[in-house]
């Protein structure tokens, strides 16, 4: 004992002596760059000290684990099988923060004492508990005594406080483990038709890793297995039928393809849901035995080395239940349906309609809407899927907080249904309140709120009333010259109400089609009004739609029409003639930002289409596309352009602007686990928009942009673009010009640049970090794109998709020298319910910094036959300086969101 506390304060006193000692050198170091190579080697030294420095004798660190040799099987399905994960390293060198930090912890941790304390901690809670009491404080101080044994429970499982959230515990090798991990693998390759392959292990301790191991697991696949003929024996002659009417469209074993295990358990889980669906009500995978027979008709055939493939037979058996001569065919015998509270059961009404029987409370309910949603009829033969439709359709009301489907009765073959609802409450009143986040500089916080009433079951029709109002204040700067750094206060108030139906509004038999896709219509109307210190908007807005869902992961949206009346209008003081004279002067360059100043009548009709298998908590591959098509203003194709402009009384300068505009989007994302915790996500956005009224453009808000925080993180919201052109002509609006140097400076982006056609991209790498109070996540990514006009605008160059070569030579010669770059790293706070997201991002390519320099002009210019001096600057990643992080020419932005970018 005295021997070991006298060699861990010797390494205690070596530790410090060596801290204190790269301490005082930091500052050399850092002076002289030919050290830092001799420094990274204390460092990588330092960390073998102290990650082995409680080992005991014979115990070695879980450096790495390699799959090699396996060419057919994916390495990641093999790694998956292994539970083991070593320590994280920075860079893949062996330096590994997270380990020290719980080794640093562990010293200060006590495991005996925490023990302690939880022992007498549970025995206080069990003197409690002996004593009944149903008081609201005893029931507080209970819920008091298990957060307090949760906490103890914890230390004593995970350590202290920075053992849990900071550090990471060791990571040891086992050689049982290593064994174990093979016998898996080898379980594996025979269950993916490798029948005869091989895993062995290797552990190799290097004197150069310290006490560390790296162990690389070695696959010998040899020759495959392929299915040769596929036998089905199945007892029952009605079953029998049914399955092989199946086999040459529906099943997954075929011949000449390689044995796979889990086709074979996917195959009778196939049959089940097949007799299942016709009326087997109690048929199971059971009586599909396992093993499945199999024959190796190549057993002649001994030499491991010969690579043919190798022929299987398969024999699939289907038995029936003992002592019996078929499966017993089951047919749904009375259904009732209670919808009823428990205050409501003594007092309940009962109903006949269509064959069921309704048990019913004190609400009333559209007799027809529930019969619709339920597809369990009496004398009908049993089938799985009527059942499962059945209850997801009651569910999607969103009218019941409890819907449950029971068999009380097989008698005869026949099942007695039941079918339990639980109303949820008729009146829902929410309040939601907060402040407003600060927004790249164009806003401070301010507080908002939002009150929202709901009534369930309106008119006893299935149907939902929502009406909101919401409130906010907040303090904001000014975007011109002459409110630009004062504080002003905008206000934002909305009202909203709603109505959604559980079915579609269609005359005709034919909306009835839809029932089991969980059908809705909504009708919404809103009013919104803005109030800034250089402009006022109001929008009155009306819209119905249809929506459904074929299953969970496909969803279309028809929207009937959806209808806005704008009124906009400039305030008349100093901040509201220079806000005019900035939108004037965008007008200019050619930007249709000025349009949504002016009042406005927009209408459209449009489809969405949304597939998704990607499910919230589940790092698994999966895909995400989104596809929208919209027409905007088609009725008005109907009357001619003078009818129109006397409709709308529409001039130049006044009167109701109209739009005419088609509009196109698609959005898609693929999601590659690499780890238990790491995720590659890659987005691809792109889109169209074409204006064919008079004004040649669609409304402001259908426009596409670039830029902020689901966008390109290194601009800021909405500023990007449009291609190549620069915000601004004059060197008196860049915001930090060098004119002696010849060079600009930072680029002032004030106002938002829409574009009608819109193409980026994103690729992000997500993984875990460390867990404080919720699972602190990082990432690093890199975004590229940018939108571009159809329209040619003289006063404005670059702003174009391009195909080929400009006139100007110095110009972006297509549009792929137009797409903006941009990287940058993300942290992610994660507490399950809600993520907190901050984004920096530099720019790593910007198609806008070419200028000419005409010092005579004192000025950039972008005339093509103008002679000045050349700047290219277009690579601006070298621009970005830590100590100007902020103020540089190419500063860090930050972007703040709430869930994941994509």
């Amino acid at each position: 004992m005295n021997k070991k506390m006298s060699y861990s304060r010797v390494a205690g006193q070596r530790m410090n002596c060596e801290l204190r000692r790269i301490s005082r050198n930091l500052t050399f170091v850092a002076r002289n760059s030919s050290t830092v190579f001799l420094f990274a080697g204390i460092l990588v030294w330092l960390s073998g000290c102290v990650s082995s420095e409680k080992l005991q004798k014979n115990q070695y660190l879980l450096y790495s684990q390699t799959v090699r040799g396996n060419r057919a099987i994916p390495s990641a399905d093999l790694e998956a099988l292994i539970p083991q994960r070593p320590n994280r390293r920075i860079l893949r060198l062996p330096l590994t923060p997270s380990l020290w930090v719980y080794q640093l912890g562990s010293r200060t941790y006590d495991k005996a004492a925490a023990q302690r304390a939880l022992d007498a901690k549970r025995k206080e809670y069990d003197q409690f508990v002996a004593q009944p009491d149903s008081t609201q404080s005893h029931r507080k101080q209970l819920k008091r005594y298990n957060r307090q044994l949760g906490r103890l429970n914890r230390r004593v499982e995970e350590g202290n406080w920075v053992m849990r959230s900071l550090g990471e515990p060791p990571a040891y090798y086992y050689e049982t483990d290593a064994k174990a991990n093979a016998q898996k693998m080898q379980r594996f390759l025979y269950n993916k038709g490798f029948l005869r392959g091989k895993v062995s292990y290797t552990a190799d301790s290097t004197t150069a890793l310290g006490r560390r191991v790296r162990v690389t697991y070695t696959i010998t696949e040899n020759t495959p297995f392929y299915l040769n003929q596929i036998t089905y024996q199945i007892a029952d002659p009605r079953v029998d039928s049914i399955v092989r009417a199946t086999l040459s469209r529906s099943s997954l074993l075929k011949k000449g393809d390689r044995y796979d295990a889990d086709k074979v358990e996917a195959e009778r889980i196939r049959i089940e849901e097949l007799l299942r669906n016709n009326g087997y009500y109690s048929f199971t995978r059971q009586y599909i035995p396992l093993p499945l027979d199999v024959l190796d008709p190549d057993t002649a055939r001994t030499d491991s080395t010969d690579l043919t493939p190798r022929r299987l037979n398969m024999w699939v058996k289907i038995v029936n239940p003992p002592g019996q001569s078929s499966h017993p065919v089951y047919k749904i015998g009375e259904v009732e349906v209670r919808v009823l509270r428990t205050e409501d059961r003594a007092s309940a009404d009962t109903v006949s309609h269509n064959g069921l029987r309704f048990y019913l409370g004190r609400q009333q309910y559209s007799m027809r809407l529930l019969d619709s949603r339920i597809f369990l009829r009496p004398d009908s033969l049993y089938r799985l899927k009527n059942y499962q439709d059945t209850q997801r359709q009651l569910f999607l009301l969103n009218q019941f907080s409890f819907a449950n489907i029971s068999f009380l009765d097989t008698t005869a073959r026949r099942l007695r249904t039941r079918i339990s609802l639980i109303p949820i409450d008729k009146y829902e009143i929410t309040t939601e309140g907060g402040i407003f986040v600060l927004y790249q500089g164009q806003g401070y916080p301010g507080p908002f709120g939002n009150l929202s009433f709901r009534i369930h079951n309106i008119f006893g029709g299935l149907g939902t009333f929502e009406t909101s109002v919401r409130y906010g204040i907040e303090a904001t700067t000014g975007f011109t010259n002459v409110s630009r750094g004062a504080i002003y206060l905008a206000q934002e108030f909305g009202l909203n109400t709603s109505m959604t139906f559980p079915h579609i509004l269609f005359p005709g038999k034919s909306r009835f089609v839809f029932n089991r896709l969980s059908p809705r219509t909504q009708i919404s109307l809103g009013y919104t009004y803005t109030s800034r210190p250089e402009y006022g908007r109001r929008l009155l807005r009306t819209a119905m739609s249809y929506s459904w869902l074929k299953n969970n992961t496909k969803q279309f949206n028809f929207i009937v029409a959806d209808i806005n009346y704008l009124k906009a209008s400039i305030k008349s003081d100093l901040v509201g003639q220079a806000f005019q004279q900035e939108l004037d002067r965008q007008a200019a360059l050619g930007s249709t930002i000025k349009n949504s100043f002016r009042n406005a009548f927009a209408s459209s009709i449009g489809f969405i289409y949304t597939y998704n298998t990607n499910v919230l908590g589940q790092n698994r591959r999966a895909n995400f596309l989104r596809i929208s098509v919209e027409s905007g203003g088609t009725t008005l194709n109907l009357f001619s352009k003078e009818q129109l402009r006397n409709i709308f009384q529409t001039t130049d300068a006044s009167g109701l602007q109209y739009y005419k505009y088609l509009r196109a989007n698609a959005d898609f994302r693929h999601y590659i686990p690499l780890r238990s915790k790491t995720t590659l996500a890659f987005r691809v956005n792109s889109g169209l928009v074409y204006g064919y009224g008079d004004n040649k453009t669609a409304p402001y808000e259908k426009l596409f942009f670039a830029g902020g925080s689901n966008s390109i993180r290194a601009w800021l919201p909405r500023r990007l673009g449009p291609g190549s052109a620069i915000p601004y002509t004059q060197p008196e609006d860049i915001l930090v010009p060098d004119f002696r140097a010849g060079r600009p400076g930072q680029f002032r982006y004030d106002f938002e640049q829409p574009g009608d056609i819109l193409l980026e991209s994103s690729a992000e790498l997500r993984t875990h970090l460390f867990h404080l109070g919720g699972d602190i996540n990082g990432a690093f990514f890199i975004d590229a794109g940018n939108v571009w006009t159809l329209r040619d605008v003289a006063e404005r160059i670059g702003e174009n998709f391009l195909f080929r070569k400009s006139g100007a030579d110095y110009l972006p010669r297509n549009f792929v020298q137009q797409i903006a770059v941009g990287t940058g790293i993300g942290l992610r706070i994660d507490f399950s319910f809600f993520i907190i997201r901050f984004d920096g991002a530099v720019k790593v390519y910007d198609p806008a910094r070419y200028f000419i320099y005409d010092p005579d002009r004192n000025g950039y210019v972008i005339e093509g036959k103008h002679i000045g001096e050349r700047i290219d600057e277009r690579y601006i990643l070298p621009k970005f300086r830590f100590d100007k992080m902020f103020r540089g020419v190419n500063p860090l932005v930050i972007n703040f969101g709430i869930g994941y970018p994509f």
